[in-house]
């Protein structure tokens, strides 16, 4: 596709030069669409940076049901006039595991019918007043915007700007066009009939898919329409093939770098597009005599045939809205027949993908979940090395009657399954939040650090009983029953704070999952504190050499650590997804200073139960 772009660029720009040399007028028309595509990409760059915000929260609420994905899809292409955008966010959304395909394919079907407000703009009021002079004070406040500092004034004045240029541009063509009225006569050149409409809608496809906006192709029919450059029927034929192209561009474009769900979407714009436009061909004299009808009705003069094309662009839309909304379920089950999800290898992700990173709010779901993919494969990771079957253990045995496994081949070659199965996800992870952060700011960007933050530690954890592993499962099995129950002990710590956070993952209520976390924090200083009196005692009373002492010791914080890690990538993960971490009110956490005041009052405490029970 890049290739064929490459090829493609120096061609257009020959021919346009040798056009430009031998027709002005070609010059003022080219300039009017080129204005008008450079209106609508900062257009789109406006609205883009209030993703991540409003936008995201607005589209996440309004697909819970499809009448619902419907609305938005209408209302925000009518606001943005870009339905390529809303397309881009719906598959990157989707993509990201954020949304299902029938809420998805809504959007997609409101977007459709809200790219028909851009019609009825442009033919009731852009082609009967010069929009020139509108344009020169959005043009000059836009401006103004883009040296503000703040990124939503810069971002307004983007908007602004766009507006402005897609004024100019509709100006330009419109001059363009009737400046070729005494040269070229469009009318005379196309074959008439059945040939001819269906010539003009495969030139409206090609024209949407190059100019990559059906928008553009619109208000260029509009404009040729309005001065007679090309008949009415013409016309309807080219805004049938503007319709399905911008599906085409959607299915070849938006779904580059997108999974298998965005893929699906994507195939059913395509779908949709390609049945309504058929439809439309087909149906084509009874939908001009229906246009016929409502615009007399409607009080559109018998000769305004631009604002009769608006009606029939939104017509033939809701036409195939009503006939393909009953399909909905069967167009699903079709998608995911043509479009099977691959298998993924487990060293591979498999929530990551190119097409999330359309949005700030999908980029972090997909790499929160690849996250939690991650945590779930080093625990198990984890326990293996531990000398524990992770089967075994996530079943929730109880942590004494576990089988101990740490004489087979999956305790000992740590190292490796790290390589195969963790260690390529980790780099992957990396690289997409480093790629992400880059389109994000503010609380997303927050939640991305965070998550790669947690990644971090759990590589960390992994390290930490890569290291602890050699003493653990040699003196686990000592015949120095000191030491093998202060190594046995040592291992329960452990599989005590991967039980807790387990439990913490189906706590609903963000303050109990903290409090639930900060309560293991505190067992795990307590249990430092303890073993450093235990390992004292077992020297002072000579059950263990002064070696095996050293070795306990350093072991010892190796497990702290481990524990640590653990605990500080459960908090980035499993805790109110919605809001990083930074913004909880410092109070919630339990300072080292509280910790160490609860560990002496439990101490207090455990001493007074110690003497209550002697006789």
């Amino acid at each position: 596709m890049e290739l064929l772009k490459r090829l493609l660029l120096p061609v257009i720009m020959l021919l346009l030069g040798i056009g430009f040399w031998t027709s002005p007028t070609l010059q003022i028309l080219a300039a009017g669409v080129a204005l008008f595509l450079f209106g609508m990409m900062l257009l789109e760059r406006g609205f883009q940076a209030f993703s991540g915000g409003i936008l995201e929260q607005v589209l996440h609420r309004a697909t819970q049901s499809t009448p619902r994905a419907m609305l938005f899809g209408a209302v925000a292409t009518s606001v943005m006039q870009s339905s390529t955008l809303v397309s881009v966010l719906t598959i990157s959304f989707l993509s990201a595991g954020m949304m299902k395909l029938g809420a998805g394919l809504g959007v997609i079907f409101g977007a459709n019918l809200g790219t028909t407000t851009g019609a009825w703009l442009i033919a009731g009021f852009g082609l009967n007043i010069s929009l020139s002079k509108l344009a020169m004070p959005l043009l000059i406040f836009g401006v103004l915007l883009q040296f503000q500092q703040t990124q939503g004034r810069t971002a307004l004045g983007n908007i602004l700007l766009g507006i402005g240029f897609l004024f100019l541009g509709i100006d330009y063509m419109k001059d363009g066009f009737g400046g070729m009225q005494d040269g070229l006569d469009l009318t005379t050149i196309a074959p008439g009939g059945i040939a001819g409409i269906l010539l003009f809608t495969l030139f409206g496809i090609l024209a949407t898919v190059v100019l990559q906006s059906s928008h553009a192709t619109l208000v260029l029919t509009l404009a040729a329409l309005s001065v007679g450059q090309i008949s009415y029927e013409a016309a309807l034929a080219l805004a049938i093939g503007a319709n399905v192209g911008t599906a085409v561009t959607t299915a070849v474009f938006g779904s580059i770098g997108a999974n298998s769900a965005g893929k699906r979407l994507a195939m059913g714009h395509l779908v949709f597009n390609l049945f309504t436009g058929v439809v439309a061909l087909l149906m084509l004299p009874a939908l001009l005599w229906i246009v016929e009808h409502l615009s007399h009705a409607m009080g559109i003069a018998a000769d305004n045939h631009t604002m009769k094309l608006a009606v029939f662009h939104t017509l033939f839309n809701l036409l195939g809205i009503a006939l393909m909304l009953p399909q909905l379920q069967r167009l699903q089950r079709f998608l995911e027949r043509i479009i099977r999800t691959k298998e993924q290898e487990d060293s591979q992700p498999q929530y990551l993908n190119q097409a999330a990173m359309e949005s700030p709010a999908a980029a972090v779901s997909v790499t929160r979940n690849e996250s939690i993919r991650l945590y779930s494969l080093s625990t198990d990771l984890l326990i293996e090395g531990l000398g524990w079957h992770a089967d075994e253990f996530n079943r929730g045995q109880p942590l004494p009657l576990l089988t101990d496994n740490s004489r087979s081949a999956a305790a000992t070659n740590l190292q490796q399954r790290y390589e195969q199965q963790v260690k390529g996800i980790y780099s992957s992870i990396i690289g997409f939040i480093s790629s992400a952060r880059e389109k994000t700011s503010g609380t997303f960007d927050e939640r991305l650090r965070e998550l790669r933050a947690a990644d971090h530690h759990l590589i960390e954890a992994i390290k930490g009983v890569k290291h602890l592993q050699r003493n653990l499962l040699f003196y686990v099995h000592s015949e120095n029953p000191e030491m093998a129950q202060a190594y046995q002990q040592l291992r329960l710590q452990i599989g005590d704070v991967l039980r807790t956070i387990n439990d913490v993952r189906h706590m609903e209520e963000p303050t109990e999952s903290r409090l639930a976390l900060d309560h293991q924090l505190l067992l795990t200083e307590r249990e430092r504190e303890l073993s450093d009196t235990l390992i004292e005692g077992l020297i002072r009373g000579r059950k263990i050499t002064t070696g095996m002492a050293t070795s306990l010791l350093t072991d010892k914080g190796y497990v702290y650590d481990i524990c640590n890690s653990l605990l500080s990538a459960a908090r980035y993960l499993f805790i109110d997804a919605d809001r990083p971490q930074s913004e909880e009110p410092d109070n919630l956490n339990l300072e080292a200073a509280e910790l160490s005041a609860i560990n002496r009052q439990l101490d207090e405490q455990r001493s007074d139960n110690t003497a209550g029970d002697q006789p």
